[in-house]
């Protein structure tokens, strides 16, 4: 579901057909990044919004304007770019990029990387994975590529076993060794740290894990290397890429106001340009 701020600018747009949708900034609405015409860019509620926040403010001292629309699931961002209803977004790393295109059929083009929210499993319950019952349950993100990020995660801290070559693209159908039986629950990703009282343990991405106040690095059970293949990713649609708009805010991510926010505001839970 979008939030509030979101339904203001896509709302009505996403109910008109396809055809009939066309991007502001090809009615002549003028330079793209000024007061008249700011960049509009896109992006999940939390960390990246929170950095978005700080990139703009470092623009706006160099006189380029953004726009910024938080969504609150992983689905619109995407819809939105692919309506015109935005210029950009930067929530998704390159395997669920990957993903979005092949079921979508969206032609989007990443241009620079942002931030590595570090994924961690998480319990209220014990200490340690070892620790987890018989027939414990594990909640991981119903999204198909962070699920099986989590997967990867819990068969490298020796929960269960997957099959060989397993990659980002595994499921549940994977398993090949369970020893204790844990029941694999899959959540919508912006939900699980919220239900981690009613599993034995959780995986959950560092996005959503810091706001719930979860550090991956101070008390995740198990965690992730920093894997670049998880940054996530400024991405526009084909043709834009090169554009000065799109180059501009790639390039933001590398102000040292940025690296020094993250680094004070996430303690090595989110990484810059990984």
């Amino acid at each position: 579901m979008l939030n509030r701020r979101t339904l203001i600018l896509a709302g009505g747009a996403l109910l008109l057909p396809a055809i009939l949708r066309v991007p502001a900034f090809a009615q002549g609405a003028g330079e793209i990044g000024t007061a008249a015409r700011p960049l509009r860019v896109g992006v999940t509620s939390g960390v990246h919004a929170q950095v978005l926040e700080v990139v703009r403010d470092v623009l706006v001292k160099q006189g380029f304007v953004l726009k910024i629309t938080e969504f609150s699931d992983f689905i619109q961002p995407n819809a939105a770019l692919a309506a015109g209803e935005i210029d950009v977004n930067t929530y998704q790393h390159q395997p669920f990029l990957d993903a979005q295109k092949a079921q979508r059929g969206y032609d989007f083009v990443p241009v620079g990387k942002t931030v590595l929210t570090v994924m961690g499993v998480f319990s209220k319950k014990h200490k340690a994975l070892a620790d987890l019952p018989n027939g414990a349950r594990v909640a991981i993100p119903n999204d198909p590529t962070n699920g099986g990020r989590a997967l990867l995660l819990l068969a490298k801290a020796g929960v269960i076993e997957l099959k060989s070559g397993a990659d980002y693209r595994a499921t549940v159908a994977d398993i090949t060794g369970n020893p204790k039986r844990v029941r694999i629950v899959e959540l919508e990703a912006a939900s699980i740290a919220r239900s981690l009282d009613d599993v034995d343990a959780a995986a959950i991405t560092g996005n959503y894990a810091v706001p719930a106040g979860l550090n991956p690095l101070k008390e995740g059970l198990a965690i992730e290397g920093t894997d670049s293949a998880y940054t996530v990713l400024v991405v526009t649609r084909r043709g834009d890429e090169g554009k000065p708009w799109a180059q501009t805010l790639a390039r933001a991510y590398a102000d040292p106001a940025v690296k020094d926010f993250v680094e004070k505001t996430f303690g090595g839970a989110v990484i810059v340009g990984a």
